[in-house]
This record gives structure tokens, sequence and C-alpha cells, in this order.
């Protein structure tokens, strides 16, 4: 199933959680539809640093877009799945940037190969493709950022996060527990 929705209302990226257990979130409305998703921690990270990326290189002024109360996460929390995959691109033509969520769909290991060379086409996964203002866009890239880093410290040398009691760190071979930096 494809939902298309756009230019949206509003988009946003949450967590709900502590962390080390966080679970995080991506949100856009239209009109009455909401819709929710959820996706990794890297996911927010990668969308935010790809949204400056893309904004860069447009070359337009961009305002600053909603204020930063306005990008809580809306209740219900009801996620239409797991994403997998999010591409993200810019329409020169409507000056808006598109982004496409595609669902996880996940391998099943216990296939034998007959199983496997007898299916001709797995399920599709589900796609959602959202179009929103540039505007929009970057108050979700430095929202993001700053949801994402809420977390657990990453150690400098391996990029783990280290919990507060410490962290072993395969960079210095399992060597020591070191401490939040």
């Amino acid at each position: 199933m494809a939902v298309e929705l756009g230019p949206v209302d509003r988009i946003t990226t949450g967590a709900v959680g502590e962390p080390g257990g966080r679970t995080f979130y991506l949100q856009a409305r239209t009109g009455q539809r909401l819709v929710t998703v959820m996706v990794e921690k890297q996911q927010v990270e990668l969308l935010a640093a790809s949204i400056l990326d893309i904004l860069e290189r447009v070359g337009k002024e961009t305002e600053e877009g909603p204020a930063e109360e306005e990008l809580e996460l809306e209740e219900p929390l009801e996620p239409e799945w797991r994403v997998g995959k999010l591409s993200i691109g810019y329409a020169e033509d409507r000056d808006l940037l598109l982004l496409e969520l595609e669902e996880l769909v996940p391998d099943d290991e216990e296939e034998s190969e007959e199983e496997v060379l007898t299916e001709i086409e797995g399920p599709e996964p589900d796609t959602i493709r959202l179009w929103a203002t540039r505007e929009q866009m970057l108050a979700l890239s430095r929202h993001g950022a700053a949801v994402a880093a809420r977390g657990r410290p990453a150690c400098q040398f391996c990029g783990n996060p280290i919990d507060p009691e410490g962290h072993t760190c395969p960079a210095m071979n399992g060597h020591g527990r070191r401490g939040p930096a």
C-alpha cells in the first residue's frame, strides 16, 4: 500500500522512554490524517544530516519554520509500522522536499531453499510519501538532532553508547570500562 501526504501541515520526530530504552517515532499530519511510524535513532540522526545537506545544495534561503514547542509528538502514538528505508529528495518545480518511508519487511531466515526458489515475489513493503516545505524540514532536522542527542553519550573510540555504569570498548580490545565522557 502506498500513501502520499502533502504538503503536510506538520512533520516531526520524537522519542518516548528513558535513554537506552527509547522508542523513536516520525509523525506527519495533513488535515485530519495523522501518520505515525517507528524509526531507529540512527535513522533520525541520518535524516537530520541529510536534510541539511539537501537544503545546502538547494541554495535558497530557508526561514526558521515551526517553533520547537510545536514539534512535540501528538497522541495517540499508534505506529503504522517500523521504517526500514528512508529516502529524501527535493522537487524544484514544487519547492518541496519529499521524504519517502518504506516499511521494514523482516527476512524470514527459517525459509528452506525450496521455499525460496518457489516464491516468486515476497510481500511488497508499504510506503508513505511525505511532501514538506523547506522550513518544515529544517525544523525537523534541528528537532531530530536535538532528540537524538538527548540519549546516552557515544564512545569517542567505537561510537557505541556509554551506559551510566561504564562501557567495555571493542576498539580498546575490551580492556577497561570507560565511564561517560
